[in-house]
């Protein structure tokens, strides 16, 4: 059995050293075989094996041990009333449904009351799939219009916890700062009360409860961590405002003393400055964050809520969650389309930008596919629901884009390799900073004071925020222009192309072949020619065999049944047709049986240079025809070549036809080199080699014929439609059909790693400038200001604050980005 993911959201993490906690944690539970954590989404994916361990288990145990290392994975208790229950069995029956769903954590269903209550872990499944399950166990669910989301109302109440403890903070922190300062300054000596001793006893009772309520999270988060055998920020701002208001401490019970050896000056400004401005950074960057994860909100904001549906002939609207396989739906101009579902009736245009980032409308008639969420424009439809729920092709889109942000960039792993390494390298740091400036200047306060800057100013989040906050927004500004990533690994590697070959039909041209011309030999009618090879074709699902059998059709000519049909992969195909025995295809087939083409090999020649591909029509051994077929050119092809040629990048051409045909279409495009007649099984073979070449290549493809390629290629590029979503062999899906979405795909990659490699420098050129002057580095040199020789502990706090949100503004940048 292959092995499955699940994906929790967790709350609590405060810097790359929790992000690496989680993941280790969570790789220890059985049968889990790997977990990655995205820092800015504060979700963990993990990866386990069905066949050891069931989902209900494993999610069971991962819950447990990321809240045994101190975070806290959101929960939530729905509680259903059920229709339809008649006897204690029934009841059994949906309890045990539910029970073996994935993402339930508990269940008891009572028939006396008729409800059930489920606790389940948000993010895996929610109050929609949930009722999903019991009506599909054959019972009902009152509808109450509740419409809970436990992980939002989870992050919610931290983000009013944070309010709560800012606001006491700055409470207690601003009189307390303000006094302090001015006492030091003299601004307040015509007061004459301000030198006394209860002064410092005030300020104690001021920055206690800043030390130890506003405080205390840092406290715990830091206790947990070292426990779990790791150090994250939590340590670092616990340790840093301790050593501020413990020495204060320490001064108070000197001076009651009548001893001055630990000096006069006491600092409960600033371990409250200290914690006061790291909570008011955290806020900011929550802020920020949130911003982030923008696109995904949209998409999922995007749902439609209703659908009006005929059932026993008649219309209701009914909540999205009831409406099922098969079900008619009728949409009105204006209306959002609820589910995907293919047209029965109406003819309409459809606005499907906020999915495929097509801008003008697109038409739609009897027989086509629509796409839930996008938007009813002019005429009434009547439509057949075809795909539902996680089928649609929104749903899949969102957790393509999920996935994707949830997944680690390779470049990640140097910051992880480094946060392994970061907070106890600070501290000891610390220490050592405090030992040798004790010992060179016998100055305890100030060496205390250098040992406090540096603790506080080093800033692990911004390590830990670098990569993923840029991997979000950038998947996310891919999904809102219908570029969809797989994966962070894939739009990394993106930006390192070097090569990129793109399939002829479906790609470059519109995949809709037509028969333009029929020339026949001596003796040859051309109707017959044509009504014998379209009844050849009527067995083949080959675009050129459909173009035939079109062309027979529009004539109105009757066609028979074939007989002995063979398709030659690559070649054509042959079979009997009314006793005649056909060959229809590519040269090399004819030249395969044996057949001599002299005849009309000049008009196959001046067909292939109009970059018309050429199908010869041999009957009992003799060659009877050529049929030419020319697949239209799409509009945005040429521009979308000469985009990529600017961007740097080698551009080639591979289809099956011939020669002459391909070398003209390359032409028309602008590009130079070109794979022709190659089989399905060369394509894969030629991205090899161009490997071998030393080339870092990307294949575009339909996602389907070209499957091969694209698994081979460094980065495959799936040309969409539609409802083509999650194309398994491709790293990127273009939903708009359309090749102008390759090169925007590209810019994307590198302007996204751009932006990372900004971040990833920000973030270490931070640490690697500002722990060193905390440090005392600059003090010998009397050109420095003198803030930057002897740096407080209350600046070290709010460059740490704000270095984080530099971090995560930047990465926002790349909303603006203009594809």
């Amino acid at each position: 059995m292959s092995e499955q993911q699940v994906t929790l959201p967790v709350i609590g993490m405060t810097c790359a050293n929790c992000v690496a906690s989680v993941e280790r944690n969570s790789k220890k539970v059985a049968g889990v075989s790997d977990a990655s954590v995205n820092y800015a989404s504060e979700k963990v994916t993990f990866t386990y094996d069905p066949s050891l361990i069931d989902a209900k288990q494993v999610t069971t145990d991962v819950i447990a041990r990321i809240e045994r290392a101190g975070y806290r994975v959101p929960t939530a208790v729905l509680t259903l009333s059920l229709l339809g229950m008649s006897s204690t069995s029934c009841a059994a029956t949906i309890e045990r449904q539910l029970a073996n769903a994935d993402g339930v954590l508990e269940t008891a269903v009572n028939y006396t009351s008729e409800k059930a209550t489920i606790t389940y872990a948000t993010g895996v499944t929610d109050r929609a799939q949930l009722t999903a399950i019991i009506r599909k166990a054959g019972y009902d669910v009152v509808d109450d219009g509740e419409n809970e989301d436990a992980e939002a109302d989870a992050r919610a109440a931290e983000v009013r916890h944070q309010w709560k403890r800012l606001t006491v903070g700055l409470l207690f922190t601003v009189p307390l700062f303000f006094i302090s300062m001015s006492r030091d300054f003299g601004l307040l000596d015509g007061l004459t009360w301000i030198h006394d001793a209860w002064v410092n006893y005030f300020f104690l009772a001021l920055a206690t409860p800043v030390q130890f309520y506003v405080g205390w999270d840092y406290y715990v988060g830091g206790y947990k961590s070292l426990r779990n055998g790791s150090a994250n920020m939590d340590v670092l701002v616990a340790m840093g405002s301790s050593v501020a208001y413990i020495y204060s401490i320490f001064v108070l019970i000197s001076l009651s003393a009548g001893s001055t050896a630990l000096g006069m000056h006491v600092y409960f400004e600033t371990s409250a400055m200290i914690i006061t401005l790291i909570v008011l950074g955290k806020l900011m960057e929550a802020r920020a964050k949130g911003q982030t994860s923008a696109a995904i909100k949209k998409l999922i904001g995007m749902q439609a809520k209703t659908a009006r549906v005929i059932r026993d002939g008649e219309e209701m609207d009914l909540p999205i969650a009831e409406v099922v396989r098969g079900d008619l739906i009728v949409v009105r101009p204006g209306e959002k389309i609820p589910v995907d579902g293919m047209v029965i009736d109406g003819r309409s245009s459809v606005d499907e930008s906020m999915i495929t980032g097509e801008s003008l409308p697109v038409n739609k008639t009897v027989g086509d596919e629509l796409i839930g969420a996008t938007i009813n424009k002019q005429g009434l439809l009547k439509f057949e629901a075809t795909k539902i729920g996680k089928e649609s092709a929104l749903a899949q889109i969102i957790q393509l884009v999920e996935q994707a942000q949830g997944s680690k960039a390779p470049i990640q792993r140097v910051a992880d390799q480094a946060a392994a390494y970061f907070v106890p390298f600070v501290i000891g740091t610390a220490v050592l900073t405090f030992i040798i400036w004790w010992l060179v200047t016998g100055d305890f306060v100030a060496s205390l004071l250098r040992l406090t800057a540096v603790l506080v100013i080093a800033c692990p989040c911004a390590m830990g925020l670098a990569t993923p906050t840029s991997i979000m927004v950038g998947v996310g500004k891919g999904a809102e222009n219908g570029i969809l990533f797989k994966n962070s690994a894939a739009l990394e590697q993106a930006h390192k192309l070097t090569a990129i070959v793109l399939d002829k039909t479906g790609t470059i041209t519109a995949g809709e072949p037509t028969v333009t011309n029929i020339i026949t030999a001596d003796g040859i009618d051309e109707a017959d020619a044509l009504r014998l090879a379209a009844a050849a074709e009527r067995g083949s699902e080959h675009p050129l065999g459909e173009a035939i059998v079109q062309a027979a059709k529009d004539r109105g000519l009757l066609l028979s049944e074939p007989t002995a049909f063979k398709a030659i992969a690559g070649h054509g195909i042959m079979a009997d047709v009314d006793g005649r025995s056909l060959l229809l295809g590519n040269k090399r087939l004819l030249e395969q049986e044996g057949i001599v083409v002299t005849q009309l090999a000049e008009q196959a020649k001046a067909l292939q240079e109009e970059a018309k591909t050429a199908v010869w029509l041999t009957i009992d051994g003799e060659s009877a025809a050529i049929i030419a077929i020319a697949d239209a050119i799409k509009p945005s092809s040429p521009q979308a070549v000469a985009d990529l040629q600017n961007l740097g990048l080698m551009t080639m051409m591979m289809t099956g036809d011939n020669e002459a045909t391909a070398q003209a279409i390359a032409r028309e495009v602008g590009i130079g080199r070109v794979f022709a007649e190659a089989l399905p099984g060369d394509k894969s073979a030629n991205v090899a080699k161009l490997q071998e070449e030393g080339y870092v290549v990307a294949m575009v493809g339909d996602g389907i014929n070209d499957a091969p390629a694209l698994a081979q290629a460094d980065v495959g590029l799936a040309i969409g439609t539609g409802t083509d979503v999650a194309m398994e062999t491709a790293d990127v899906t273009l939903m708009r059909g359309d090749l102008g979405s390759v090169p925007q795909a590209i810019h994307l990659s590198q302007a996204t790693m751009r932006n990372i490699k900004q971040n990833l420098g920000w973030a270490f050129g931070y640490n690697i400038a500002l722990i060193p002057i905390a440090a005392g580095i600059l003090a010998p040199f009397e050109w420095a200001p003198d803030f930057l020789r002897q740096l407080s502990p209350i600046l070290a706090a709010g460059a740490m604050a704000f270095s984080s949100i530099s971090v995560i503004s930047n990465a926002l940048r790349l909303k603006r980005l203009k594809l």
